[in-house]
């Protein structure tokens, strides 16, 4: 009742006294504008009776004059980015469209030092009169002996100024100047001139003592002045915080702790239909946007918004992309960040900058926090607290707390993208933390080719060709691609087009885009001494000839002695979309990999270093059947890690006498598929003689020339898209969406009033 009270007699008494107001706010407007015209912003303290605020400004948390209230912007309060592009009214941005700020107080200040300084420099360097410089005996000889000069002037302890007597100056009019070592080296020199050409007492020429600027100074002064200037650049326009006119902190090096992260609103053309090949994984993250669009949705049922999801998988499969696509499609806000930004050279940073993340994000909830190679801050704990190790798992304990600590919003949603889980701090993959784990691998052939119709669309193809057509024999022909590579080979195909001039791109263009990406490039001008050719020759058709015999080998596409990348020979297969794999079959493999070396041996009785490269794969696939999948009797049914290219093993997992097992094992498996191919080949060595010559004379065979040399190969193989996709439940890739997400990136239940709304989330404890 009294709060009813005093509103009415605010609003009397403001009624009363109108008149009073309108008259101080024109005064006060009348001051505000006078000063305006004199300083580039108004006086602190006015700021809170300038002009209101627009809608505009506060749907976006930012004031023309502000930046850190919506934590995404500088001082224009556009673009959704922190300490991003300088206002139009910035005194640089109007000089860059050739208007001279002159009203700009900043600028001012900057035109005049810079006028000053110059003058100087002209004046001193350029404008002064200069004289002529002569030697020691050349004064001596030609002045001091003529009694032409009146005085000599020792300026600076330096150089001595001949002031020659009225009347007697030297033709040019230009004084003469020498430069002195000392001054009591001067004065001995000059009394014993003086005293052999016979001057004495009071005709011995005066000495004045004398200090003049020569403009020496401003060189001495020039580093110093350079390194303050670039100072206070940094302080005021360095990227942790410089641009940012109105926003928090001091900007430059004394907002380093402050988040590098970028608000994205309407700036990603990217959707959901550019991402293909991981349908169920835009499933998962199109109900996280639903979850922040509909929660009543799910609330209704009992169940809670998840905190997160972390995106997992090899390189190049699409995780950062289907963020981006997230960024996109959501109407909430976008905020992204990479591992990489929190950990600094100063102390203390990463947990600041998590802190200050969090903050923004809470400030612009809903929202979805996407953090790239999360694997950067993320690491396991307990590794040593020397280095940035401390630093790190400082900043990983800020992380853990402000995704699942007292102090959490249920409105923010947090992705996060990364190739190595296994490197994870556990604490940081519970629930409650990323409550979910979207594993993302490379794509299959219905994937593929849905990847590839995605990308064919802003190509210029043959008016002839079905791009649904090319994009299924694609596929076909990219087993293990991911989505980076699909995309790399279009782009290629659309280079080599390009190249040749075409009118547009064709087959034969992707063709050679795939063997572009797989062998790598095409040395046809590099140069093989003959016998070096037909090694080659003999050693690519032993694997082609041993693939073409062994049931479990990969079906051969093209064989070629035309160098690529940095091997001399290439064979391209088509690898099975298989995904488990017997002993027999990889003992297939493994022949076929040293059909090229065996070749070596019986056709000319000796080897070469052509065969390393297979040797490591043969060697690496000894190793993971005995070590890793337990397919060897004496070894046993055990499973160890092998150690990942470029790690440091200080110990291993096994004791000596297994691992002198396990090395005698690996060799005698080897050696058993190295006797089994030099059987094979042996046999059919009329049909490595026949393919070794045909490659000779062609240099490139596929698959027809096989057929042709050795008849038909004695296995069934899939080689087209329907015999892959055969019993699948279908042509292409399923991409319905459950009743629930039929409409995910639409609003619902709009029918709810505010009260309502305010009520619900009172009584489900979700703050407003």
């Amino acid at each position: 009742m009294a709060y009813v009270m005093l509103i009415v007699i605010f609003k009397i008494s403001s009624q009363t006294d109108s008149q009073i107001a309108l008259e101080r706010r024109t005064l006060f407007e009348h001051v505000l504008g006078a000063y305006q015209r004199l300083c580039s912003k108004p006086p602190k303290g006015m700021y809170l009776n300038a002009k209101p605020t627009t809608n505009a400004q506060k749907a976006t948390g930012r004031s023309s004059g502000g930046g850190g209230g919506g934590g995404g912007g500088g001082a224009s309060g556009g673009g959704g980015k922190r300490g991003g592009r300088k206002d139009d009214s910035h005194w640089y941005s109007r000089l860059q469209k050739g208007d001279v700020p002159w009203d700009d107080k900043e600028f001012r200040m900057y035109f005049l030092s810079g006028a000053a300084f110059w003058t100087m420099v002209t004046y001193f360097f350029f404008l002064r009169e200069g004289g002529r410089e002569v030697t020691w005996k050349d004064f001596v000889n030609n002045y001091l002996s003529k009694e032409v000069v009146d005085r000599l002037e020792v300026i600076n302890k330096r150089y001595v100024k001949v002031v020659f007597t009225p009347g007697k100056t030297p033709v040019d009019g230009q004084y003469v100047w020498f430069n002195i070592g000392s001054v009591d080296t001067f004065e001995r020199n000059l009394e014993t001139a003086q005293y052999e050409m016979g001057i004495e007492g009071e005709n011995r020429l005066p000495v004045v003592y004398s200090a003049e600027s020569d403009g020496s100074f401003l060189l001495s002064m020039l580093p110093t002045v350079l390194i303050i200037g670039f100072l206070l650049f940094m302080l005021r326009r360095g990227p942790a915080g410089a641009g940012r006119p109105g926003g928090r902190g001091m900007g430059g090096l004394f907002s380093v702790s402050e988040t590098t992260a970028k608000v994205l609103r309407d700036e990603i053309d990217v959707k959901f239909k550019d991402v293909a090949g991981c349908e169920e994984a835009k499933l998962e993250i199109m109900e996280f946007v639903n979850f922040l669009k509909n929660p009543k949705q799910y609330q209704d049922l009992g169940a809670k918004i998840p905190k997160g999801a972390i995106l997992t998988g090899p390189p190049g499969t699409g995780k950062t992309l289907l963020a981006k696509a997230t960024a996109g499609e959501a109407d909430v806000p976008f905020i992204t960040v990479n591992g990489s930004e929190f950990l600094e050279m100063f102390v203390g940073v990463g947990p600041a900058r998590v802190r200050d993340l969090f903050v923004m994000a809470r400030k612009n909830a809903p929202c979805i926090l996407f953090i790239d190679e999360i694997d950067a801050v993320g690491r396991k704990r307990g590794r040593g607290n020397f280095g940035g190790q401390s630093e790190q798992e400082n900043t990983l304990n800020q992380l853990l707390v402000e995704m699942d600590g007292f102090n959490t919003a249920t409105n923010v949603v947090v992705l996060a993208g990364t190739n190595r889980p296994d490197i994870l701090d556990p604490a940081l993959m519970r629930p409650g933390r990323f409550d979910r784990q979207i594993y993302i691998g490379h794509p299959d052939i219905k994937g593929r080719s849905s990847i590839f119709k995605v990308h064919l669309r802003p190509l210029k193809m043959d008016a002839e060709m079905d791009k649904e057509a090319l994009a299924r024999k694609m596929a076909a022909l990219t087993p293990g691609f991911s989505g980076a590579d699909i995309a790399n080979v279009c782009n290629e195909a659309a280079l080599i087009a390009a190249r040749h001039l075409a009118d547009s791109i064709n087959q034969k263009h992707f063709e050679q885009a795939i063997e572009r990406v797989i062998g790598g490039l095409e040395k046809k001008t590099q140069v093989l001494q003959p016998e070096e050719k037909k090694t080659v020759a003999y050693h690519e058709a032993g694997h082609a000839v041993a693939g073409w015999y062994l049931e479990h080998a990969d079906p051969l596409l093209k064989v070629s002695i035309i160098p690529r990348g940095k091997g001399l020979g290439y064979a391209q297969y088509l690898p099975k979309e298989q995904y488990l794999y017997t002993k027999e079959q990889l003992l297939d493999r493994m022949c076929m990999t040293l059909g090229g070396r065996v070749s070596e041996e019986i056709f000319f009785g000796r080897i070469t270093t052509g065969a390393q490269d297979d040797l490591r794969k043969v060697t690496q696939s000894a190793y993971a059947q005995i070590v890793q999948f337990g397919m060897n009797d004496k070894v046993g049914q055990v499973s160890f890690d092998l150690p990942r290219q470029g790690e440091m093993t200080l110990e291993k997992p096994y004791s000596e006498a297994t691992a002198r097992l396990i090395d005698t094992e690996v060799r005698n498996l080897i050696r058993e598929a190295y006797e089994r191919t030099h059987t094979l080949l042996a046999e059919k060595k009329g049909d490595v003689e026949k393919v070794a010559q045909r490659l000779l004379e062609k240099e490139v065979l596929d698959k027809k020339d096989m057929v042709e040399l050795l008849g038909p190969r004695p296995f069934a193989e899939k080689s087209t898209y329907e015999e892959f996709v055969e019993g699948t439940g279908g042509m292409d890739e399923d991409t319905s969406l459950p009743e629930g997400l039929k409409d995910w990136n639409k609003e619902r239940d709009k029918e709810e009033s505010t009260e309502e709304q305010v009520a619900r989330q009172i009584s489900g404890g979700m703050p407003f």
